[in-house]
């Protein structure tokens, strides 16, 4: 494990804070475990942070990484998700600089940084998070004989809060003694738990035996797991859904939904039906493959962040009576309502 709770970060946030490249920077933001020395944005420097991400925290925003020094950060931490996963010259420069200060770095955009740096000094490194585990089979449905509840988060698109919704819920499991677990599967979520396993850099023929794997390390030692979702079976280009399910084998499954969102958002011309038959769709899917019971959405989990706060608890109250489940927005209202019904 690199990123623990021990140390501060800085985190590399350029033009992400408020656009939509900073996703995993934010979301360290709200749940990372380490402390925050300082976020790096030239667009939004010497802003406060929660007039700009709602984020109540009093974080400095710098423009730059030599700005971030002096707040004596020991980790570097790459929290924006550029076109094509590598870095323009410019920011690697900026990472270059960190390193040379002494920094280690947390990278998981899909280019590699560790060929960049053959000279650290003794307390660096260079975390490159999307690489393939070793020691990868394929899934065989083990998963099914374990007692534990694994609960699994799916949604009607990508980016919609299926990590978030697992946090929430993983964290209000704790708070009532419940011995719990997160499972990241994605780049924030692993940097945000320490551990995980990067889905999208492992072949296609081992995704579900690697999900597989990573549950039943962990079962053994825990009541609940909370399997972080990726992508949707709604979205075209996406291939990471089917293999969680397939390699975790849930209990249960947690539909996650942006509302009033009626289309793929990099897909408009793909709709996403009513939710009554995502749920119809994800059921059927996960009784295959291995499934030995009638796995259900027992929740739904909506994405309201662009509402009002009465926008929002009618169009929870509107959903929970369309779908018959139990509805909330995690994020903005907690998770034991959701958690009270699982």
């Amino acid at each position: 494990m690199y990123l623990t709770a021990k140390h501060r970060v800085a985190i590399l946030l350029h033009e992400g804070v408020k656009g939509g490249k900073g996703k995993t920077g934010i979301a360290y933001l709200r749940y990372g475990q380490a402390a925050i020395a300082a976020v790096i944005d030239v667009q939004t420097a010497g802003q406060s942070l929660k007039e700009v991400t709602g984020i109540a925290q009093d974080i400095p925003i710098v423009a730059n990484v030599e700005a971030a020094l002096v707040h004596q950060p020991d980790v570097l931490l790459i929290g924006i998700a550029p076109s094509g996963g590598s870095l323009s010259d410019s920011l690697l420069e900026e990472v270059k600089r960190g390193v040379s200060a002494g920094l280690s770095v947390v990278n998981g955009l899909h280019t590699p940084l560790a060929p960049y740096f053959d000279r650290l000094q003794p307390q660096q490194w260079i975390w490159d998070i999307r690489q393939e585990p070793q020691g990868l089979g394929i899934g065989l449905a083990k998963a099914q004989s374990l007692a534990c509840q694994r609960i699994l988060t799916v949604g009607t698109d990508m980016i919609v809060g299926k990590m978030s919704t697992c946090l929430e819920c993983h964290g209000a499991a704790q708070q009532r003694g419940i011995n719990s677990k997160f499972l990241g599967t994605g780049q924030g979520g692993i940097m945000i738990a320490g551990e995980g396993i990067p889905l999208d850099a492992v072949r296609v023929d081992f995704a579900a035996g690697a999900v597989e794997k990573m549950v039943l390390e962990a079962a053994n030692d825990h009541d609940v797991l909370w399997i972080e979702g990726q992508g949707s079976l709604l979205h075209p280009g996406s291939t990471a859904t089917l293999p969680l399910i397939r390699g975790s084998q849930p209990t249960a499954l947690i539909l996650v939904h942006r509302v009033g969102q009626t289309q793929i958002h990099n897909a408009p011309q793909v709709a996403i039906p009513p939710l009554p038959e995502v749920i119809a769709l994800y059921e059927q899917v996960a009784r295959v493959g291995g499934g030995s019971h009638q796995v259900k959405v027992k929740a739904i989990a909506l994405n309201t962040f662009h509402l009002g706060e009465t926008e929002a608890r009618n169009a929870i109250e509107t959903v929970a009576e369309t779908t018959g489940l139990p509805c909330t927005d995690v994020v903005r209202f907690g998770a034991d309502s959701l958690l009270d019904y699982l």
